[in-house]
């Protein structure tokens, strides 16, 4: 069994936000391969499972999405090998992905969480770039994540959703 985690907060108002890549990123995946999302208040999470793979999306907020991929994990019995969160990265450049098997939070609360609720670093994980150094440092951190995307960036989404969904094919026939 594999899970694979889409990171974001929870709300339509976070909707089409840096930090909800993630979640777009299932989205996309979902709306392109005819899937849909249940609510799960047991794991305070949407979920599906399609063949040895679950989707999640945590309903927690973002600073605290560990908790919730734990208990996935222990009720599936998911060995870390198996598991992979996408999330955004306002240090890479907007579209760039970044593929790790393992490494530090880079400053990603919601890896942060991850990391404290599973207690190790050893998992793998996909980085969404939303860099845009001009409108950052004139939003400041907070509002540039919590920001949607410029319709320029909109524009990209599309191909870069597609190359996610690629990955993601990739990481299930591992």
């Amino acid at each position: 069994m594999k899970l694979i985690v889409g990171l974001g907060n929870p709300g339509n108002e976070y909707n089409l936000t840096r930090h909800n890549f993630g979640f777009l990123a299932l989205d996309f995946y979902f709306k392109t391969h005819g899937l849909e999302f249940e609510k799960s208040e047991k794991f305070h999470a949407k979920w599906q499972k399609s063949g040895q793979t679950i989707f999640i999306k945590p309903q927690t907020y973002y600073n605290d999405v560990g908790s919730s991929i734990q208990e996935f994990m222990n009720y599936y019995k998911i060995p870390l090998s198996n598991l992979l969160i996408l999330c955004d990265d306002f240090n890479l450049d907007f579209g760039t992905l970044r593929y790790r098997e393992k490494g530090t939070d880079g400053g990603n609360n919601g890896l942060k969480s991850t990391i404290r609720s599973l207690n190790t670093t050893d998992f793998k994980r996909l980085r969404l770039g939303t860099a845009n150094n001009d409108l950052r440092k004139k939003m400041g951190d907070v509002d540039f994540v919590l920001g949607r995307f410029t319709p320029e960036e909109r524009k990209k989404l599309p191909e870069i959703l597609t190359d996610i969904a690629k990955r993601i094919d990739d990481f299930i026939q591992e």
